[in-house]
Order: C-alpha cells, then sequence, then structure tokens
C-alpha cells in the first residue's frame, strides 16, 4: 500500500519548486514543507522560512554535488552571505567567487532558488495542502510542546557538555541533576510565573482582574 508520504515523496509537479527538488535530489522536502507549514510537527514555519529552508537545502546540495567540504552552520552562513541585505557586494562578491572555485554553479544555483510565493503555490497546488488556523486551545498547547522541547534540548546539551568536562578532569562533581525552568515576570504587577503556570492560567492575574472588573 502506498502511504501519504511515499505520495508526496513521489509527486510529479510542474511548478518551479517540484521542478527543483527533483533536479537536487530533494523531493523528500515535501514531506518537511507539509509538517512545517501545517504545524504537523514539531516547530510551524511561515512561508518566508521554508523558502528559506528550501533555497539552503538547493545550496548545500549544490555543495554536496561538487565535493565541497564544510563544517555545521557553514551553508547557512553562507546562504545568508548570498542573500542578506545587510551583506556587502564586496562580501557576497567574495562569497560567489569562493564557490564557483569550488566548482558549484552558482549562477544555477542562485536561479534555482524559490520564492514564498511559489512554496505556497507548490504546496497548495501541488500537494494539495490548506493551513488550518488553530483555536486557542491548540495554540497554547503547541507553544506547551514548543517550550517543553527546547527545555528538553537545553537540558541535553547541558549535560552533554558537563559530563564531557567531568570526564577529562576539567571540572569535578559528583552525582548531579540539570534543571531548566523558563519564567515570566508581569512589568505590570511584578508577578512571576513559570511559563507552564502562566499557559495553564492563562494569562497574569492582574490581566485576569482587569478583565473580570470590566465585565462586573
Amino acid at each position: 500500500m502506498t502511504t501519504s508520504d511515499e505520495r508526496l515523496h513521489d509527486i510529479d509537479c510542474g511548478c518551479k519548486v517540484g521542478r527543483v527538488l527533483d533536479e537536487y535530489d530533494l523531493t523528500a522536502l515535501n514531506d518537511e514543507l507539509v509538517a512545517y507549514w501545517t504545524g504537523r510537527g514539531e516547530e510551524r514555519y511561515s512561508l518566508r522560512e521554508l523558502a528559506e529552508y528550501v533555497n539552503r537545502s538547493i545550496l548545500r546540495a549544490a555543495m554536496d554535488e561538487a565535493g565541497v567540504a564544510y563544517k555545521d552552520g557553514e551553508v547557512e552562513n553562507t546562504y545568508r552571505l548570498l542573500t542578506d541585505d545587510d551583506v556587502s557586494s564586496g562580501m557576497r562578491t567574495e562569497t560567489r567567487r569562493e564557490l564557483e572555485h569550488g566548482s558549484v554553479p552558482i549562477d544555477q544555483v542562485e536561479q534555482d532558488f524559490v520564492s514564498h510565493q511559489t512554496v505556497h503555490n507548490h504546496l497548495t497546488d501541488c500537494l494539495d495542502t490548506s493551513m488550518v488556523t488553530p483555536d486557542d486551545e491548540e495554540r497554547i498547547e503547541n507553544a506547551r510542546d514548543k517550550i517543553r522541547a527546547l527545555q528538553n534540548r537545553t537540558v541535553a546539551v547541558t549535560d552533554d557538555t558537563i559530563e564531557r568536562l567531568d570526564r577529562s578532569d576539567a571540572i569535578n562533581l559528583g552525582e548531579y541533576d540539570v534543571l531548566v525552568d523558563v519564567s515570566i515576570i508581569c512589568s505590570d504587577c511584578g508577578n512571576q510565573y513559570t511559563a507552564g503556570d502562566l499557559l495553564e492560567r492563562g494569562g497574569c492575574e492582574c490581566e485576569n482582574d482587569s478583565e473580570s472588573a470590566a465585565e462586573s
């Protein structure tokens, strides 16, 4: 039986996004585009963020094809140097020359970059995806999940860092626990909440009290 994800992999459309994903062997991104746009995954991306995600993937694929070695974060920085308005023309030209020297066909790569509108058309017309606006409860739950995931990630990174330092005798430490909490302080009344508590309450007490007074 063919699953929905397999159908997205095999989608054959005539739009620019579909053509580019096929040319760079990136058709698996169709699943990610749908998940990130609809919020089906851990994060939700705007159309502009999705376009940048596709373009960085195109650049990475072209660099891989040319055999250009790079470290973590270098593809993202290279894309920034090629596209960011704050980058000087001299720096952009130097970046393009370095890519050309590495046999990356940067002229063609830049022509293959997609806009947020072409991504939207691909999602709605080719992948038959629509944006469903979540209600407040769903938005709060998504926010809670996102914050929890970030906290868990911070715990994992911190724990790994401390453990490495301990193993190398750079620091001395016995048994330990890593605790990460996010607090929000209301500047109007000074009340402090954990992120989870604030979301559970639906806001600060002072705001809720003001709404109750206005209704009475």
